[in-house]
């Protein structure tokens, strides 16, 4: 097919060179950008997620360390070590609720701009964001309770006798 027209072509224009392009790859070259910027943006995601874990996780550590003392004396007097647990990850997971409440609207707004530069537009679900807040409370958690079990596994004798 592609011949025939490459011979009708050549009868009508006999000085132009035929040069044609497939409809799908022109649409494909138009995406290579965004596909591009996909790429970078998943590359630069893994990459804070990973330090922030870091981060979490050595401030975890750190508040552990600070109230090993607290925790001896909770776990003298009776408590548990998953309330010891939720004591050590309530306040990590309520800096991960503030954070999910100032950064939804911002990433909202700049993803909505980003949208309407394409012809064709969709709409940002709001469980997007919560399935979003979620996964970064989860993997918050799951940062934090190794230490905050670590800690209340520990034996309360030696937190008390450090003074």
């Amino acid at each position: 097919m592609l011949a025939e027209i490459g011979g009708l072509w050549k009868a009508v224009y006999p000085n132009e060179k035929f040069e044609y392009a497939f409809y799908d790859d022109t649409i494909a070259r138009f995406y290579e950008k965004e596909q591009k910027t996909a790429q970078l943006m998943n590359t630069a995601m893994g990459i804070a997620i990973f330090i922030s874990c870091m981060g979490l996780f050595g401030l975890a550590t750190f508040t552990a360390q600070q109230r090993t003392r607290e925790i001896g004396i909770r776990k003298v007097l009776g408590a548990s070590a998953a309330s010891i647990t939720t004591m050590l990850s309530k306040d990590f997971i309520l800096l991960v609720a503030i954070a999910l409440a100032v950064a939804a609207p911002v990433a909202w707004y700049c993803m909505q701009r980003w949208l309407e530069h394409f012809a064709y537009r969709t709409t940002i679900a709001w469980w997007i964001f919560a399935v979003a807040g979620l996964s970064a409370m989860l993997i918050a958690l799951l940062t934090v309770s190794f230490q905050a079990v670590k800690a209340a596994l520990a034996s309360p004798v030696k937190s008390l006798r450090v003074e």
